[in-house]
């Protein structure tokens, strides 16, 4: 990810806020009409649940995710590192610090 701001951005400005304030994002439209989401998540371990197919991009961080299904195959990512979670499922997170992210939804 580029750290070049976007035209043509539609930005929504209330937050999304998870686990009592420990995730936090903003959702926008980009020019293209794509959904994403900008957010911070503090150190901890958390659960979250996908209505759509989303790729989320570690800007910076480090992060080990555990995919439904998997059991017990834990997987790193860092700042540049990226992946991909299946419509209508869910993965853990274990955040091991302060960690930048971007969801884009497709």
């Amino acid at each position: 990810m580029s750290d070049i701001i976007e035209k043509g951005v539609d930005l929504l400005k209330k937050a999304n806020v998870y686990f009592d304030g420990r995730v936090t994002s903003r959702n926008y439209t980009d020019a293209n009409g794509v959904i994403k989401s900008l957010g911070v998540m503090l150190p901890g371990e958390y659960t979250f649940g996908t209505k759509a197919p989303e790729k989320m991009e570690i800007i910076s961080g480090t992060v080990e995710v555990l995919f439904a299904g998997m059991e017990s195959n834990w997987e790193t990512f860092k700042g540049g590192d990226s992946f991909e979670v299946p419509g209508n499922s869910s993965f853990e997170i274990k955040v091991e610090e302060i960690t930048d992210y971007c969801c884009t939804y497709y």
